[in-house]
C-alpha cells in the first residue's frame, strides 16, 4: 500500500508545483523617492506605488517581484516584454506606444509644480528664461519642452525628485519643478520658513498602470482590480498614509 500513496503524494507535489506561478514583475524607477517610493540598497520597501503594487499582487494571488532599474532599461524591457505591470505612468511620458501592454482606467491625478524657495505672487514662466531649472534625470516635462530644447531653460538634473529639492533649498539653483505630492512630503517635517513655495502649475496628469496583455500574465485581474480600489476608495486610504 506504501507505493501507491508515495505515488499519489508525488503527483500531487507535481502538479502544485506546476500550478505555482511565477511572481509579477513590476518595475520601479531607481529615480522615484519618497512619497511615490523608498528604495533601500536596490530594493523597493515602501512608498505610495509600493502599496499599490503590492495589493494589487495580492488582489490576483500572485507574488510582487519589484524591479528597481534605470528608467532607461525600463523603457527596454517594456520593449521586450520583460515587465509585467508598470505603474505611475502617463501616455505623454512614453517615448512610443508598446502594443503589448494594455492601459488601466486613471486612478489619480499628478499636479506638477514650478518650486522656489520664497513665494512670489507675481511669478510667471517667463522668469525662467535665462535660469537653471531643477529636474530629474530621465523625467520629460513636456509643457516646458519648448522652452528647454531652445535653450531658453537649462535643465539642472539629479538622481531624484528629493535631491532635486535639496539643491534648491541649498541654493544650487532659483527654481525647480515637482509634483504637488513630492513637494508636500519635502515640506511636511521642515520648519515654517525653510518650507518651499509652489508659485505655478505646469501641468495635470492623469495617472495610470500599462498590464502586459499576454496569457501568463491575469491582465483582466489586473485591470478590473484596479478599478476596484478606485471605487473602493482603497487608492485614497493609501494616499492618505502618507499625507
Amino acid at each position: 500500500m506504501r507505493l501507491p500513496l508515495l505515488a499519489s503524494s508525488l503527483l500531487l507535489s507535481l502538479a502544485a508545483f506546476a500550478q505555482e506561478q511565477r511572481p509579477l514583475r513590476f518595475s520601479v524607477a531607481e529615480s522615484w523617492a519618497m512619497p511615490l517610493m523608498k528604495v533601500v540598497d536596490g530594493q523597493a520597501t515602501d512608498g505610495i506605488v509600493y502599496d499599490l503594487q503590492m495589493r494589487l499582487a495580492q488582489k490576483v494571488g500572485r507574488r510582487a517581484q519589484m524591479l528597481v532599474l534605470p528608467r532607461l532599461r525600463i523603457q527596454q524591457l517594456l520593449v521586450t516584454g520583460g515587465i509585467d505591470v508598470r505603474c505611475y505612468l502617463n501616455p505623454s511620458w512614453l517615448g512610443a506606444s508598446h502594443h503589448q501592454y494594455i492601459w488601466s482606467l486613471p486612478f489619480m491625478l499628478q499636479r506638477d509644480l514650478i518650486v522656489a524657495r520664497d513665494a512670489d505672487p507675481d511669478f510667471s514662466l517667463e522668469r525662467l528664461r535665462g535660469e537653471r531649472l531643477g529636474t530629474v534625470l530621465g523625467f520629460s516635462y513636456p509643457p516646458l519642452e519648448p522652452l528647454l530644447s531652445n535653450g531658453d531653460i537649462h535643465r539642472e538634473d539629479a538622481r531624484t525628485q528629493e535631491l532635486a529639492l535639496e539643491k534648491l533649498e541649498a541654493g544650487r539653483y532659483h527654481y525647480a519643478i515637482s509634483s504637488q505630492l513630492s513637494l508636500d512630503w519635502f515640506n511636511r517635517n521642515q520648519p515654517q520658513e525653510k518650507r518651499l513655495h509652489a508659485l505655478a502649475q505646469v501641468s495635470a496628469d492623469l495617472i495610470s498602470c500599462i498590464v502586459r496583455d499576454e496569457p501568463d500574465v491575469p491582465t483582466q485581474a489586473l485591470l478590473r482590480a484596479l478599478v476596484q480600489m478606485k471605487q473602493d476608495g482603497e487608492f485614497e486610504a493609501i494616499l492618505e498614509r502618507y499625507r
